[in-house]
């Protein structure tokens, strides 16, 4: 199953609120993500029936190996990119926004060319 943008933004988000609570449910991705509950519900289906994420019986959400991994890439991605923009001058909240949009789309020898650029020259 390819993935859509969309899915790689719900995955990340299930790794953010993993570092700071143990638990996740659907109801921490609608307040965080600002979705509603049935839109969080039918991409949570989604995820599970992909092998990205585990629904226990209580409603607690874990990222499979998988999922973990895509989420990883894209926290990463976030993370870089913004750092990089805001060290060109561009207000934090701008450069995270762009920086979401960009992550999903930037070729995989782009993203490396300026995670070595930054890396090089200290704009971490």
């Amino acid at each position: 199953m390819h993935l859509q943008e969309s899915g790689e933004m719900y995955l990340e988000t299930v790794y953010i609120l993993t570092q700071k609570s143990d638990s996740v449910r659907s109801i921490d991705i609608c307040e965080y993500m600002g979705y509603s509950k049935p839109s969080v519900s039918r991409a949570i289906g989604l995820l599970k029936n992909g092998g990205y994420i585990t629904v226990d019986g209580k409603g607690y959400i874990t990222l499979t190996e998988e999922g973990r991994a895509i989420a990883l890439k894209m926290f990463e991605r976030h993370t870089m990119l913004t750092n990089f923009l805001v060290g060109l001058g561009v207000d934090e909240k701008t450069a995270s926004e762009d920086a979401c949009k960009i992550e999903h789309h930037i070729s995989e020898e782009s993203f490396n060319a300026i995670k070595n650029h930054t890396l090089k020259f200290g704009n971490q």
